[in-house]
């Protein structure tokens, strides 16, 4: 059992969720808001994505990720960030007679296109898929050169890569690349559970994918939808950290939609009744191996 866990928000996510609940930031402001919000609440760290405010779908555009991190660096230097990186590897075919040119909806590009706003912003973390999978229709895509590439963009640019992994190959893709010392210890894992044709929301399921992690690993899982707080409960028992977010689940209740905020505060009292505690972004910066946050400079809007 982890006594002392760090909990991560994820705070929007890519997802077509912004129809379905009002607490679904949107904007570069609503993200900023609902993170600090979120850490106000006991998120030490808080996982990033941005959303076309027209649209309200999931972006790449750096502007909006360098206007959301400047809001969020205006206000707090002690939240740690994680920006992701898993934006811009979706693939929907055409039929199967021709499944080429990719089918409308396509969100396909190279490495580079996926980590250009965290080379700029160089957030303390940001997120790293360690291999392809099918999300319902669609394909997220990658290949173990393109992860060599953002390992070491990542690596040079002082941002620690936190892992995820959807099913036990994505582990072994990892573990290559850290032999290879694209990745620095300890590594920082986050165990994705119940994405559909990955690995299930289960204790067994998690339990395997601990069990293949590197020994020296630092790891959180969660869970979707209505099993969110359940695999928190099962990640500190199994001796992980958690994360809890709109990005995985709007609810607090059976029909009662959630906040940040509000999923943050039920995932620090499961922690607690658990007898553990959670751990606040200075002493989770450290046990991260985290860097110091530079001090915003009011002319720098980037941070």
């Amino acid at each position: 059992m982890n006594r002392e866990v760090f909990i991560t928000c994820a705070v929007t996510g890519g997802g077509d969720t912004a129809g379905r609940s009002p607490h679904v930031p949107v904007t570069p402001q609503e993200i900023a808001d609902s993170a600090l919000e979120a850490h106000e609440a006991g998120a030490a760290i808080v996982h990033l994505h941005v959303r076309d405010p027209k649209t309200r779908l999931g972006s790449r555009d750096p502007g909006l990720y360098r206007e959301l991190v400047g809001l969020i660096r205006e206000r707090n230097n002690d939240v740690i960030l994680n920006l992701t990186g898993g934006m811009g590897g979706e693939i929907l075919f055409g039929p199967p007679e021709v499944p080429l040119p990719p089918a409308p909806g396509s969100d396909f590009v190279g490495p580079e296109g996926r980590m250009s706003h965290i080379l700029e912003l160089r957030p303390e973390i940001a997120s790293l898929d360690t291999g392809s999978l099918n999300f319902d229709e669609a394909l997220y895509a990658t290949t173990p050169t393109w992860l060599r590439t953002a390992a070491a963009a990542y690596r040079a640019a002082g941002v620690r890569p936190e892992i995820e992994v959807f099913e036990l190959g994505h582990i072994e893709m990892a573990k290559q690349l850290i032999r290879e010392g694209l990745i620095e210890a300890p590594p920082i894992f986050q165990l994705c559970l119940g994405i559909r044709y990955g690995a299930p929301a289960t204790a067994e399921a998690m339990m395997a994918l601990r069990n293949a992690l590197p020994p020296d690993a630092i790891w959180a899982g969660f869970g979707l939808g209505a099993l969110q707080m359940p695999m928190a409960a099962q990640a500190v028992l199994m001796g992980g950290n958690v994360r809890v977010g709109l990005e995985d689940n709007l609810y607090l209740d059976r029909g009662v939609l959630a906040t940040n905020a509000q999923l943050v505060t039920r995932a620090r009292e499961v922690i607690e009744r658990l007898g553990a505690r959670a751990l606040g972004s200075e002493e989770t910066r450290s046990k991260l191996g985290l860097r110091p946050v530079r001090p915003t400079n009011p002319s720098d809007k980037t941070a």
